[in-house]
């Protein structure tokens, strides 16, 4: 079992030829910056009491821990992806993609998806954590509640912006894998153009 454990790792993580170092650690470290605020959310909603806090317009038979655990799980499922743009993964579909598996992934099925999260991340992200603390509203407008964790002060305060303060980096270094991405598949696709040519007048 560990074989396998290390046999997945492997897969899902060794990058592919090409990727420069700084491309890789900007892709494994976009989970990293994710994590402790899926961390916190979790521990507020099942540890913390938080399960009633900022239910917003959650409707009622959905239980506020299912919807925080389903945030948490696909926002690390999200960030994850960059991985991919690094890895074998992001360049030929695996096998446990139906009909896809095997074919190599356009390049524009990458980079579109990539570039455009990148920007609404880092709108969304410094409205959400910069300007909201500046204005002391929320995204609607309406003023901060006094239960906000920001407003608590001391350790509490201190943890919630230690968890989402690196949420900042996740558009900006998602954009930096993405122009990796693209440039290197770029060059592939100039080389074997390249190649083809030669082996046609050979």
């Amino acid at each position: 079992m560990p074989r396998r454990l290390r046999a997945a790792w492997k897969a899902v993580h060794d990058p592919v030829a090409g990727v420069p170092r700084w491309a890789r650690v900007a892709a494994y470290a976009v989970p990293l910056v994710v994590l402790p605020s899926s961390l916190w959310r979790v521990g507020g909603a099942f540890l913390g009491g938080g399960a009633e806090h900022g239910r917003g317009d959650l409707p009622a038979w959905l239980p506020s821990e299912a919807y925080v655990l389903f945030l948490s799980l696909l926002s690390e499922a999200l960030a994850i992806t960059a991985v991919g743009l690094v890895a074998a993964w992001g360049e030929v579909f695996p096998r446990w993609v139906p009909v896809l598996r095997g074919r190599r992934v356009p390049t524009a099925a990458a980079v579109v998806p990539g570039a455009v999260g990148a920007v609404l991340l880092t709108l969304l992200w410094t409205v959400l954590l910069i300007v909201t603390e500046l204005t002391g509203t929320t995204v609607r407008g309406d003023p901060l509640p006094d239960d906000y964790p920001g407003r608590q002060g001391g350790w509490a305060a201190a943890v919630y912006y230690a968890c989402y303060a690196p949420l900042v980096l996740w558009g900006p270094l998602l954009g930096l894998v993405t122009v990796a991405y693209w440039r290197r598949r770029a060059a592939g696709v100039v080389e074997a153009v390249g190649t083809a040519g030669v082996e046609g007048r050979c």
